[in-house]
């Protein structure tokens, strides 16, 4: 996977010349929060996500970003590409996987979307709509990257939350283990030539609410 076509961030040369070589998945780092957006009526509408890239993929992706205040970067200076970030996710669902009541549910374009700096690194802010909200016993939400060209880690503190759920709706996360280990274990070929393209399914993030 090339991340000049993911985020659409990498402008010069290929994620390698950051990352220094790298000869085994995973590539890049994201500490990930969760919330589950419900209306009044119970159902579920949409999930915001934001989404804290590691230190060397947040420096490599603001080199050549002018900031009025040398080191700092604005919402404003970054809209650009925030943009691009959340054009590029489209071809990949969002790395976001929803089942009501078993079925399949599809997600709109990203809304009220923006990055931000803050402490070296980047954070993306997104809202993913539902095509069609929905209101189910339960829902599962699964986060990842099927490639593990990227590893999602929910973050430790508060990583999901549901909001304006109705009451009594229980919600679980499912971390998954380190997959980094294993992965460094393959070539890079391997996943080149696509026989690891669903590896990252292993390590998926589960968040499952049930609701009465």
């Amino acid at each position: 996977m090339d991340m000049r076509r993911l985020f659409g961030l990498l402008l010069g040369a290929g994620l390698s010349l950051a990352a220094g070589a790298a000869e085994a998945h995973p590539h890049v780092w994201i500490t990930a929060t969760s919330e589950l957006i419900y209306a009044e009526d119970g159902t579920i509408t949409g999930v915001r996500h934001a989404w804290t890239f590691d230190d060397m993929f947040s420096a490599y992706a603001v080199q050549g970003l002018e900031g009025k205040t040398k080191g700092t970067y604005t919402r404003e200076e970054l809209t650009p590409l925030a943009q691009t970030n959340v054009e590029s996710l489209k071809e990949y669902a969002y790395f976001t996987f929803a089942r009501a009541d078993g079925k399949k549910e599809r997600f709109q374009e990203p809304v009220d979307y923006f990055l931000d700096y803050k402490d070296t690194v980047l954070t993306l802010h997104f809202t993913l709509p539902l095509k069609i909200p929905v209101k189910s016993k339960q829902l599962v939400l699964e986060v990842f990257d099927r490639s593990f060209f990227i590893d999602f880690q929910m973050a430790k503190d508060n990583p999901v939350k549901l909001v304006g759920a109705p009451a009594g709706c229980q919600m679980k996360l499912e971390r998954p283990g380190d997959g980094s280990a294993t992965a460094q274990k393959l070539n890079e070929q391997t996943f080149i030539n696509g026989e690891n393209t669903n590896f990252g399914m292993m390590f998926a993030n589960k968040i499952t609410v049930d609701c009465p």
